[in-house]
């Protein structure tokens, strides 16, 4: 049997620039098929989330669980594993951690498109969230962008000081902030991490303003204010990540912007980026990006 690897082993197989080429590789893919993940909403507010995909060579299956009543609790939000088969054999060939699988390849996702679209890609940077999410962004931008200095804001603070703390220990120069304006001001490189409901950033943007929205991804869900998204849209560019992002990204459908014109990133990597104006890329997640760590963690 195989047994399932633990965070940081999971960690070891999934190094961020790698991921990213991975990545953008599988978007080249003719072979990849990702059909619709399955959401069962639970009592209570949680959810079971389905995902599958595969290749010419692997199969992969994503189970887990997401649970908002965990956060600020011992237990993280989400939990679960990701299995990867050999398609030749139907053999498991391993069993991954799916919270780390999760946030690195959504932060590996954030970075590919940032490496391809943001105009000052190496910062100051702006994080709003300091949970996983967070962390992982940071360490994902720093590793693969050389961002030097990073703002922090949290509704915990305790959260935001532990991940100024761990940007201090990468040597960047790290601080926490409550003023948003002040901080989107002064950082053209910005994620919001947040499973907010309501609106957790807004403002106006500068010309070279890189957004990447991770946090929402359900129709009902948003961290942008409207008129950011809207900024965004008119002056710049808005991509998402994949398709379903049309029926998903409550922050850009809550904006009433046309969800229909909106290039995903496979688009905008085969057509080139053209860098004018602030770029807002809206990640809701996707079933490919797992395969991707999956075939990273499993070579061939």
């Amino acid at each position: 049997m195989t047994a399932p690897l633990e965070s940081t082993k999971t960690a070891n197989y999934l190094p961020f620039l790698p991921l990213a080429s991975e990545l953008e590789a599988l978007l080249q893919d003719p072979s990849v098929r990702v059909p619709p993940r399955q959401v069962l909403a639970w009592p209570g507010g949680g959810s079971l989330f389905v995902m599958a995909a595969h290749d010419a060579r692997l199969g992969m299956s994503k189970v887990i669980t997401f649970t908002p009543a965990n956060a600020g609790s011992v237990r993280p939000t989400i939990q679960g594993d990701v299995l990867v088969f050999d398609l030749r054999t139907g053999s498991r060939l391993r069993v991954l951690d799916g919270p780390t699988v999760t946030a690195r390849r959504t932060a590996a996702v954030s970075l590919l498109a940032a490496q391809k679209l943001a105009p000052q890609p190496d910062g100051p940077m702006l994080i709003v969230g300091a949970g996983v999410q967070g962390r992982a962004h940071l360490d994902a931008f720093v590793q693969g962008l050389g961002v030097k200095e990073v703002w922090i804001a949290s509704r915990s603070a305790d959260s935001a000081q532990a991940l100024v703390q761990h940007a201090q220990h990468l040597g960047l120069d790290a601080r926490w902030t409550a003023r948003l304006q002040q901080a989107l001001d002064h950082c053209p490189l910005v994620v919001t991490a947040t499973p907010a409901q309501q609106v957790v950033l807004e403002g106006s943007l500068r010309p070279d303003h890189f957004v990447a929205a991770v946090g929402a991804f359900t129709p009902a869900m948003r961290e942008l204010g409207p008129a950011l998204c809207q900024q965004a849209w008119r002056e710049g560019r808005v991509v998402v990540d994949t398709p379903d992002a049309q029926h998903e990204a409550g922050d850009l459908l809550q904006a009433g912007l046309p969800m229909d014109q909106m290039p995903t990133l496979a688009q905008v990597l085969q057509a080139g980026a053209a860098r004018r104006g602030p770029v807002l890329f809206k990640s809701c997640g996707w079933a490919g990006w797992d395969l991707a760590a999956a075939r990273l963690a499993c070579p061939a």
